[in-house]
Order: structure tokens, then sequence, then C-alpha cells
């Protein structure tokens, strides 16, 4: 299902899905699109992306990457699979790898079916992780940031449809 940002004030945000953390960082935050993640024709998770202001993303602005996942998965699943996948799009050498993986160890707890992730990436600081709407940890790294949100957003994604779903009409060019 594709959305494209609109605005709502805080309370009908909030009813709509918005997630709390989001909430409490600022009251403009806009949902710019939501898609699904299949393996093999198993649902592993949805995610949305929610961006701030005029409703279009960049990289270079405040944005958050809501994930519910529909399946339990163990942390370290989790990390090993952030960790491929930034190698795979080559965006840092062995040694950053290893040393993020700790970040992600802290970022991501096992999860159940129904639990969600947000990160939220904060431009020329790093990204902050919550989950069940509680900061897992702060990585104060803006190289470390900009590589993990690749995994979604960068043309080169392994989901290149998932990508467009999240992107909707709000990407700028």
């Amino acid at each position: 299902m594709l959305l494209t940002a609109v605005m709502l004030p805080l309370p009908t945000a909030l009813a709509s899905g918005m997630p709390d953390v989001l909430a409490s960082e600022a009251a403009d935050w806009r949902q710019l699109g939501r898609g699904e993640m299949r393996w093999f024709g198993l649902r592993i998770y949805e995610a949305a992306l929610w961006v701030r202001g005029d409703g279009r993303w960049r990289d270079d602005r405040p944005f958050a990457l809501e994930i519910r996942y529909a399946r339990d998965i163990p942390s370290a699943r989790l990390v090993e699979t952030s960790i491929d996948e930034m190698r795979r799009l080559g965006v840092a050498d062995a040694a950053q790898l290893a040393r993020w993986q700790v970040d992600l160890e802290r970022a991501f707890p096992a999860v159940s079916a129904g639990d969600v992730i947000v990160g939220v990436h904060r431009p020329g600081a790093g990204a902050a992780f919550y989950h069940r709407g509680r900061l897992t940890t702060e990585v104060r790294d803006v190289a470390f940031a900009a590589a993990f949100f690749a995994i979604w957003l960068d043309a080169r994604t392994r989901e290149p449809a998932l990508r467009t779903r999240l992107l909707g009409d709000g990407r700028e060019g």
C-alpha cells in the first residue's frame, strides 16, 4: 500500500498510528510511505518512513524508519542481517563494520511478532533506536546513520519495491 504524506494535527496523527517516540520528538511528523518485507512469501515486517516538515524525504533532514515485525527474530539475526547489507552496499570497511556491530547489538533486542523498532535519523548527529517505545541506544556517528538507513533507502537496496513504497511521492530527486 502506497501512502503519500499528509499533514495531520498531533492528536489525529497519534490516532493514525504515529509511533509515540516520534510524538515526543516533534509535532510535525508525517508518514511518507509504507510497505511490507516478504521473504519467499512469508511476511517478515511492515516498514513505514516518517518525515518532518514539508513531507519530502532527504537524507540531510530528520526522518524515522518504523519497523513492525510479523515474526519472532533473535537479536543476533537482526544484527547479522544489518551488517551483511551494509557490507554488500560497500559503505564501510571490515574494521568499521566490526565497531558498528557493537552499536547494532545495543540497538536491536530480540523481537517478537508485533514488536516495533523505530530508528530516528538525526542529521549531523547520528541515530537513535527505540524498541517498544523505549530508547535502546543512541549512536553518535553520522557515517553509521547513513550506512544503516541506506539498507532501505539507497538506490542499491536489495528491496527496491519496498524503497519505492517507503519514499512514496515525497522523494526529493
